[in-house]
C-alpha cells in the first residue's frame, strides 16, 4: 500500500496535485479558517482494477484543482480487498477526516462504512452500488449513483422483453458487488418470464472459466449475465467464443469500460452492458469534464470519475452551505442537498441514496460502446 504523507500550501492557481488517494482542504466554509481539514479518498491504485481506482482519484483530483485552499495529500490503495478497506478506513478515521470519498468497490464501502459512521463523518461513494451500504441505516452513508436494485432491474427486464432471453445462464464473482447485482438481475430476470438453467461462480483472482463454460454450455442458454469487473469479463468472453458459446452476453457497468475492449478484443463485439447515469456525451457538463479531464491527465476517462468529481463537489458544497467544516453541522446540509453536478441534479433520499437514479444500456459495435438507451431518472 502507498501512503503519502505531503502538506502542500497553494496559491490561487497553483494547483498541479500529486496522486491523491486522499486529499486535505481548508477554509471551504469562506471564513478565515486557519486549521487544515482532511477529506478522504481511498481506492484500489494496484491490482487488476487499478485503472478504475485511478480514474476515480482523478475525478477527486480534478473536483479540487484550482481551489484556494490549503491542501494535504495522503494516498490509501485498499486494494479492492474487504479486509484492507476495514484497514484503510481505520487509518482515515485516525487521521481525523471529515469526510471520504469512497471507495469505489460495494465489498470495501460496505465494511468500512460502519466505521465511518461509527466516526461521524460523511462517505460518499461514487461507484459502490451493492444496496446493503445505504441499506444499514447509517445517516452518514451516500451515494452518486443508481443502486444494484435499479441496474438489476433494469438489467433482468432487458433481458427478457429487449433481448428475448428465457433460458438464462448466470455468473458471478462473489464480491458484494458481483453477486449483489446478479441476485437482483436474476430476481428481475424471473419476475419478467425467463427460466435460471445455471447459476455458477467465480472468484476475483481467476482468469480461467473454462469448466464454468464447458458447464453453462450443456444447458444450452441463450443469454449468460456476468457480475464482476471488466478483468474478468475481458478474458471469460474470449473463452466464451472459444467455446463455441452463441448466447447473447449481458452484464452491468463493471464491464462497461474502455478496459473490457482491449482485454476482450474482437470477443467484445456484440456484448451488452448497462451503466448507472447517461452517456458522459449526454450529461450536463459531461463533454467540457471530458475535455477537462483529457487536458489534465493525457487519457480518457475510463468509467466513474465524473462520479467521482461530483461527490468531492458535493461534499464541499454541503460544508460551504453549512458554514462549517464539522460533520454535525454539515451532515444535515448534505443530506438536504440540491446540486447541479456534471452528472446531473444531485439530491439524496432518506436513505442517501440518489433520488431519480438512472440505468442507461450499451452493446459494443465495431469495437466500440455504442448507446442504446436509459430507463429512469
Amino acid at each position: 500500500m502507498t501512503k503519502i504523507d505531503l502538506v502542500a500550501k497553494l496559491k490561487a492557481g497553483a494547483a498541479v496535485l500529486a496522486a491523491a488517494g486522499v486529499l486535505v482542504l481548508a477554509g471551504c466554509g469562506g471564513g478565515k479558517e486557519e486549521a487544515t481539514l482532511k477529506i478522504g479518498h481511498a481506492g484500489p491504485l494496484t491490482g487488476t482494477i487499478a485503472h478504475l481506482g485511478k480514474d476515480n482519484e482523478n475525478g477527486v483530483r480534478l473536483a479540487i484543482d484550482g481551489k484556494k485552499l490549503t491542501l494535504e495529500l495522503l494516498s490509501e490503495d485498499d486494494q479492492a480487498d474487504p479486509k484492507q478497506g476495514t484497514i484503510v478506513a481505520q487509518k482515515l478515521v485516525d487521521a481525523k477526516v471529515a469526510g471520504v470519498i469512497g471507495h469505489l468497490n460495494s465489498g470495501t464501502t460496505i465494511p468500512a462504512s460502519k466505521l465511518y459512521n461509527d466516526a461521524g463523518f460523511a462517505q460518499i461513494s461514487p461507484s459502490a452500488t451493492n444496496v446493503t451500504y445505504t441499506n444499514q441505516g447509517y445517516r452518514t452513508a451516500f451515494r452518486v449513483m443508481a443502486n444494484d436494485a435499479q441496474q438489476g432491474k433494469v438489467l433482468g427486464d432487458f433481458a427478457v422483453t429487449k433481448l428475448g432471453a428465457k433460458n438464462i445462464a448466470i455468473i458471478d464473482d462473489r464480491s458484494a458487488y458481483g453477486q449483489g447485482l446478479a441476485d437482483e438481475f436474476e430476481k428481475a430476470a424471473v419476475a419478467a418470464g425467463a427460466t435460471i438453467v445455471a447459476r455458477e461462480f467465480t472468484d476475483t483472482t481467476k482468469t480461467d472459466f473454462t469448466a464454468i463454460l464447458t458447464s453453462i454450455k450443456g444447458k444450452n442458454p441463450d443469454l449468460i449475465f456476468y457480475g464482476g469487473m471488466d478483468a474478468q469479463a475481458g478474458p471469460m468472453m474470449k473463452q466464451v467464443n472459444n467455446l463455441g458459446l452463441t448466447a447473447k452476453y449481458l452484464a452491468g457497468d463493471g464491464v462497461q469500460t474502455a478496459e473490457f475492449l482491449k482485454l476482450a478484443a474482437e470477443s467484445a463485439e456484440g456484448v451488452y452492458a448497462s451503466s448507472p447515469g447517461v452517456p458522459l456525451d449526454k450529461m450536463p457538463q459531461g463533454p467540457a469534464f471530458a475535455e477537462k479531464y483529457k487536458a489534465k491527465f493525457n487519457q480518457e476517462i475510463q468509467l466513474y470519475a465524473p462520479y467521482a468529481y461530483d461527490a468531492a463537489n458535493v461534499l464541499l458544497a454541503a460544508m460551504k452551505k453549512a458554514n462549517s467544516t464539522d460533520p454535525a453541522k454539515y451532515l444535515p446540509e448534505l443530506a438536504a442537498i440540491q446540486y447541479e453536478g456534471v452528472t446531473g441534479n444531485i439530491a439524496f433520499d432518506e436513505k442517501g441514496d440518489i433520488k431519480g437514479g438512472s440505468i442507461s444500456l450499451y452493446q459494443v459495435k465495431d469495437g466500440k460502446w455504442e448507446y442504446i438507451e436509459t430507463i429512469g431518472g
